[in-house]
Parts: structure tokens; sequence; C-alpha cells
């Protein structure tokens, strides 16, 4: 039986196999008729988790992956990255909650945002969550008064994020000539554990020698709190930026490296915060045309998903999804299209001249590799509820 997260929020079970086209599969759920016409729909395949974890842990055999959960928070998703030994990351109090809630540890989570309401510190305190980040001075005193048993990591802002392609550095982490006097504050007049050094490079890095200068620049930072008699430190957060793409095995080589070359301690612990890698390709999203329109050589679609769900404009990385339409026809004329979502916004565009088969109502658009920044992003703008969008659990044979 295929299985949808309303029946299966929080346990994995045994799913169908599939083969990986999933053409069958994706054509009887859209005519199952507990989903009416015009209701898009996700499909995790979880065996394709498994393998992203086998690829981290062949790339990455000493960096323990903290998945960050504002990539995408779907239950079943969480669940099977823990059952496959992941930690997890958790930016606010929510957050917390959702992973806690699935019988997950406290200690197996980072708070890593470096800046954090009272009330998201205090809740941090109560449920046991006592690993977060910082890179200012009042980010020290509000964890000092709510949260003074927490262990803390310095947010570094990495030397160089130019080469992501959604660079972080201009709001978050620390700069040199700040580390010194931050780091004695927290430690020396706090009184609070700095247990190591935190960076991230920015989401979707295309260059791996920004990991390696980033390293550097923590090995600097380590340096600093020998320098300062603050108790050694013993933990390398890389952060994120990775996709299961062929640069991973390069950035993972580079990361690697060094790692040798500026931490030699074998005691080191290193952790990331993977987002996209696991989601992304994990994920496909299937909707309905729901309208059409033929100007001259050229049609418009109208489908059931738009910007202010899934493909959001701030997150929603167009070349990196694959596009298939169905079409209940046999063989179709290609031409000229472009895909608007349901909304009245003149802005919500998915896709604009490509070419398509030809398509009627209720036919079937599918978005590959559509599990990163997506369904997180939903919202009920203009009385179009996108945060409610289905998802099904399927496993897919591995050939």
């Amino acid at each position: 039986m295929l299985l949808s997260t309303a029946h299966a929020k929080t346990h994995d079970h045994v799913m169908p196999k599939i083969p990986k086209d999933g053409t069958d599969l994706i054509r009887s759920i859209a005519t199952d008729q507990k989903h009416e016409a015009g209701q898009p729909f996700y499909i995790l395949d979880l065996s394709t988790i498994e393998r992203l974890m086998d690829k981290w842990n062949h790339s990455f055999p000493n960096v323990k992956p903290f998945y960050a959960v504002k990539c995408n928070t779907e239950l079943a998703l969480l669940t099977k990255l823990a059952n496959l030994g992941a930690n997890f990351d958790c930016a606010s109090l929510l957050e917390i909650d959702t992973v806690l809630n699935l019988g997950i540890s406290p200690n197996q989570i980072i708070f890593a945002n470096p800046c954090k309401a009272i009330s998201h510190i205090k809740h941090a305190a109560a449920v046991g969550v006592n690993f977060t980040t910082f890179d200012s001075k009042l980010e020290i005193d509000k964890i000092k008064k709510w949260h003074p048993q927490c262990r803390l990591l310095l947010r570094i802002k990495a030397p160089s994020d130019s080469g992501s392609l959604r660079p972080l550095g201009k709001k978050f982490g620390a700069l040199p000539e700040e580390i010194e006097s931050l780091l004695h504050y927290a430690c020396n007049v706090a009184g609070l554990k700095v247990v190591g050094v935190s960076f991230h490079v920015g989401s979707i890095a295309q260059d791996p020698t920004i990991y390696r200068e980033a390293i550097a620049n923590a090995r600097a930072v380590f340096d600093v709190a020998d320098y300062l008699g603050i108790p050694k430190m013993q933990i390398l957060n890389i952060g994120g930026g990775f996709r299961s793409t062929p640069l991973f095995e390069e950035i993972a080589s580079v990361v690697n490296e060094a790692v040798q070359d500026f931490f030699p301690d074998p005691n080191l612990k290193i952790i990331a915060e993977p987002g996209r890698f696991f989601p992304e390709t994990a994920f496909t999203l299937v909707t309905h045309v729901i309208g059409k329109r033929v100007r001259g050589e050229k049609i418009e679609y109208w489908i059931d998903e738009g910007i202010y769900g899934s493909f959001r404009p701030t997150l929603y990385n167009s070349c990196f999804v694959g596009i298939k339409p169905i079409s209940m026809k046999e063989c179709c004329e290609i031409r000229e299209s472009t895909i608007y979502g349901p909304s009245c916004d003149s802005l919500d565009a998915v896709a604009v001249d490509i070419k398509l088969p030809e398509l009627e109502l209720d036919d079937l658009i599918v978005f590959y590799d559509m599990g990163a920044y997506s369904k997180c992003a939903g919202t009920k703008f203009n009385g179009f509820d996108m945060l409610s969008t289905p998802t099904y659990i399927v496993s897919t044979n591995s050939t």
C-alpha cells in the first residue's frame, strides 16, 4: 500500500519498490479518488536518502552531519535521517520541538542560529539543547543570563563566499578583528564554555578552495584561544553549501586535506550542517494543469503550484530542477510554453519560454529534484493552501 504522510508521520514503514522513472506510480496517485483535481503532491524516495548517506559517509568518514532542518521539515525525512545516524541543526524553537517530538535526543541538536530570541534560548535550556553558536557580545550576554550551561561555537565569517550562489557572510559571522575580544569576553568575563569554531561558506558552494581558506581561518581562531589560555577547543563546524553533484567529492577532498594540514589533532571533532544535500534529489513534485491559453505559436499553462508555494523566487533554483510533462495523448506537438502558478499575482511564473509537448486540462507536469527549500516555504496567499501539500513515501529500486 502506498503511504502518505497523513498516515505515516513519524515512523518508517515497508515501502513498495518502484522503477526509477515512476510514471506509473505518479499516474496512480494523481487518479486516486482521495486526490481531487487541482491538488499537487510530493513523492519522497527514501532509498535516495539511504544512498546519499552512504555517499556522505564515504566522502566524509570523519564528519558528523547535522541536517539543517529548515531546508525541508518533512517528518518522514527527519525520521529516516535519524535512523541513518544524522544529527540536526535547528534554528528556532519550533524546529527544536519538531525534532524532539520524533523521539530524538536533545544531545543530537545544535541550535545553529547566531542570533536567538530570548524565549527561544529559554526553551533550549528547558528542553536540554545545550549546544549553540554566537557571533556577537550581546548574544553572549543573553546566553549567560538565560542558558549559562550551554556549550558555544564561535561563528566566524568565511574569508570568501563569492563562490556560492547564496552568500551568508553579510549577515552572519564574526570578523577577524572581533575574534579575540569575543573569545575573551565569552570565556574569561562571562565564564561560558566556548568549545569550537563554526563557519558557513554560503549555500550551493561552487568553489572548493573557499573551504580550505575557511578552515585555515578557523585554525587561527583556535590559536587565539590557546593564546588567551582558554580551555582547549575540540569542535570544528564546517557548515553547509553541499549538493549531491560530482563537485561534492572534490569539495570533500579539499576539506579532508585541509583538516589534515591545519588540524593534526586526532581528537578534533568535525561536524557539518548539510541542508539540500539530502532532500534535494529525493523529492519529486507533481502538479496538474488547471488552465491553458493558446496565443499564436505559444501556449501558456496554469498549474496548481507557484511562487507562493514550492517555487519561492528567493529559494527555488530553476536551473537545478528537471521538468517532465505527462500527457494523456499518445504524441503531442512540441510548443514554446510558459507555466504560471495559480495565484492572481502576475509575477507568479514557474517557467518561461520552455519547450513542452502540448498539454490539456488535468495533464501532469512533474518537477524533479524539488526537495530543497520548496515545500517548507509554502503560504496561503490568495487563498491557495500551499502548506498542506501531501507527501507520498516510496522506495525505488537501485537499478
